[in-house]
């Protein structure tokens, strides 16, 4: 899978960011980390784009996701697999 079909915005310390990157790592995934810890402008574009002020932001291809909560359902509910390879 092209590392660009995911796409999680994340900060260093944050411990929902690094379960989320847990599972995608561990499923051999690949993603595009962008830290927003210390740019506000790349902190800003995440707010656009998903309405909403905490990290994770996760995104499948075009599919928001969400936050961490989110991901460990689809992967709870076997959903994740095919998302991925779509």
């Amino acid at each position: 899978m092209a590392s660009e079909k995911v796409v999680i915005y994340t900060t260093r310390f944050c411990p929902y960011c690094i379960r989320a990157k847990y599972l995608l790592d561990g499923k051999g995934v690949g993603y595009r980390e962008i830290q927003v810890d210390f740019n506000p402008q790349l902190r800003r574009e995440m707010m656009a784009k998903s309405g909403r002020r905490t990290v994770p932001q996760i995104w499948i291809g075009d599919t928001h996701v969400g936050g961490c909560d989110e991901l460990l359902a689809l992967e709870r509910r076997g959903q994740l697999d095919s998302l991925l390879t779509a």
